[in-house]
């Protein structure tokens, strides 16, 4: 069957790269996928495939997330390709965004079927591709993360998790949901819980029980207090050093309400105390360094919910330095 398989569908508008200038922003860079002609396209030379998973149905607090991806789309116009803090330049890099995840109008299950069956797809036919997934509630991980062993079942997979929660919350109670996705792929054995770095937990905004089930399944976690006392970089490059020992593949899980809620205002579950942007883009360049990162998704942002972009913004920034860092790693 030829890529991209029928459950993706274009993003409803691409931009137009036919007069790209020499110097461009992202949304002239940024390659749209011709569906039509899909089956002729080349991925040898491709370096990252972008992939929208337009869903929030499954979203504990009432959620538009379903519409981040296309305003992470939109908001590329802002932004260059050169990152002037570490003098990279991304255009340098074969980047394709194949489009979104077609998702059923009521069926949650079907919805998170198909995403799984996406994932499958993309690591199957261009498996040395780093995916990039725009979410769509947290929900939609677990079903990434399954999609990805599918098509790599010897490999041990683990995950870094930049998050205000645990998600841990019991799957009897709340279902595959977005409070679920880490727990879901702890009892369904997917991941081991060892193999599980959640960062930037803090203050009143998790139930004492899921931090005793987390101490009983081994999942590694450093409160943002203790992140800053370290340095939240550092933190970030320690997790990664202790995953790497243990696993083949790292997935990297940015939950954009880790961020304070004065820096985002887009996000549902938004919270005072949280990361500030600086902290989050640094996090994240740490984690593109990695060679074991091998995938990476952003999730639980509410475009509607934004103000002047504000959010949208960040988290276009966040994926621009995570591939400064993925850039790097060839030096």
């Amino acid at each position: 069957m030829t890529y991209p398989y029928p459950l993706l569908k274009p993003p409803s508008f691409a931009w137009d790269r036919s007069a790209a200038p020499a110097e461009p922003k992202v949304n002239e860079w940024i390659q749209t996928l011709d569906v039509a002609r899909a089956g002729e396209f080349d991925w040898s030379n491709v370096d990252v495939a972008l992939l929208g998973v337009p869903l929030s149905r499954s979203s504990i607090s009432a959620s538009a997330a379903s519409e981040n991806p296309d305003a992470m789309r939109r908001a590329w116009k802002y932004f260059t390709t050169y990152n002037l803090d570490h003098e990279v330049d991304l255009s340098e890099l074969h980047v394709v965004d194949v489009g979104d995840v077609r998702q059923h109008v009521t069926d949650i299950a079907k919805c998170h079927s198909h995403i799984r069956e996406a994932m499958k797809a993309m690591r199957t036919h261009h498996p040395h591709v780093l995916s990039m997934m725009m979410g769509g509630d947290h929900s939609i991980t677990a079903m990434l993360i399954k999609g990805y062993k599918d098509a790599h079942p010897k490999e041990r997979v683990g995950i870094l998790q930049l998050d205000t929660h645990f998600d841990l919350r019991d799957l009897a109670d709340n279902g595959p949901s977005n409070g679920t996705p880490i727990r879901n792929l702890i009892e369904s054995g997917t991941v081991a819980g060892e193999d599980v770095h959640n960062i930037g937990l803090h203050g009143f905004f998790n139930a004492r029980s899921l931090k005793a089930y987390a101490d009983e399944v081994g999942v590694h976690y450093t409160t943002l207090r203790q992140a800053r006392a370290k340095g939240v970089a550092e933190t970030v490059r320690d997790a990664l050093a202790k995953l790497g020992e243990r696993v083949d593949t790292i997935y990297l899980t940015v939950d954009m309400d880790v961020l304070d809620i004065s820096y985002g205002p887009g996000v549902p579950a938004s919270t005072p105390g949280g990361m500030r942007s600086d902290e989050l883009f640094e996090a994240v360049h740490a984690a593109g360094l990695c060679k074991k990162v091998k995938a990476m998704d952003l999730v639980c942002l509410d475009p509607f919910k934004d103000r002047g972009e504000a959010t949208v913004k960040t988290a276009v920034h966040v994926m621009l330095s995570f591939l400064t860092g993925y850039k790097q790693r060839e030096q």
